[in-house]
């Protein structure tokens, strides 16, 4: 999961670096003006943190509801192993005969 984080952080960065490219092409050719460009890089920029926040968050859930499913399904067989813990131990009391008084 770390690397699939770093991965797309590693991404951001080389799309970061051909959108500054990009703009600043624009900006040479005219197209538009410098304070245009960086009002764009900081749009740009803050829709890309608010994608990875999003993602972010939508990972942690799926993460905690994937525990969540985990630790439910751990308990329900833990729960069988003592029911059937029990019912040997209960047919195993049934089938050993008592001692009498001596």
């Amino acid at each position: 999961m770390k690397k699939t984080l770093l991965a797309g952080v590693g991404a951001a960065v080389i799309t970061k670096e051909k959108v500054e490219s990009a703009l600043g092409e624009f900006v040479q050719q005219g197209r538009m003006s410098a304070t245009e460009a960086r009002q764009m890089a900081e749009k740009i920029a803050e829709q890309g943190r608010h994608e990875f926040d999003t993602l972010s968050r939508e990972l942690g859930e799926k993460m905690r509801e994937g525990i969540s499913s985990f630790d439910r399904k751990t308990q329900e067989r833990i729960a069988a192993l003592e029911a059937r813990v029990a019912a040997l131990e209960s047919a195993r009391s049934d089938a050993v005969p008592k001692a009498g008084p001596l």
